[in-house]
């Protein structure tokens, strides 16, 4: 199992840089884990690209729906107290977005603040510096 951000998972809908070695990774390891909002956020990804005209014709829809598929199949890390708590902590120590902080927050929680035992896949470069730092082995 590994925490994937929104930006990682949206790599795996459409296809961008970095979409192949990302749908061979979730076929090496199918399991995901995630923060209960990645699907909003990927959501928002994927409607800014059809606003951009980077669809086919129902290809929005397609994406949607493959999140939504996606989407039934992974852990969500919930939006606790201890999550909330630990992303205000992570703004003070890192130049995240208040997104990326809870992100951060919950790819910890979910590592059972032991970022030893979760790797994290991003395709986002100021979260990935992010997790590093916290000691997270970034894919």
């Amino acid at each position: 199992m590994k925490y994937w951000d929104s930006s990682a998972l949206v790599a795996l809908l459409v296809d961008e840089p970095g979409s192949a070695e990302r749908r061979a990774a979730i076929r090496q390891d199918p399991a995901i884990v995630t923060w209960w909002g990645s699907r909003i956020e990927c959501a928002s990804a994927l409607n800014r690209l059809h606003r951009e005209r980077r669809f086919e014709s129902g290809g929005l829809d397609r994406s949607l729906e493959q999140l939504r598929r996606l989407g039934a199949s992974w852990l969500e890390i919930e939006p606790l107290e201890q999550v909330r708590s630990r992303a205000i902590r992570l703004l003070r120590l890192h130049p995240l977005r208040g997104a990326d902080a809870l992100q951060l927050a919950a790819a910890l929680t979910a590592a059972a603040e032991d970022p030893n035992r979760l790797d994290l896949v991003s395709s986002d470069d100021r979260l990935s510096d992010a997790a590093r730092r916290e000691g997270f082995t970034v894919l």
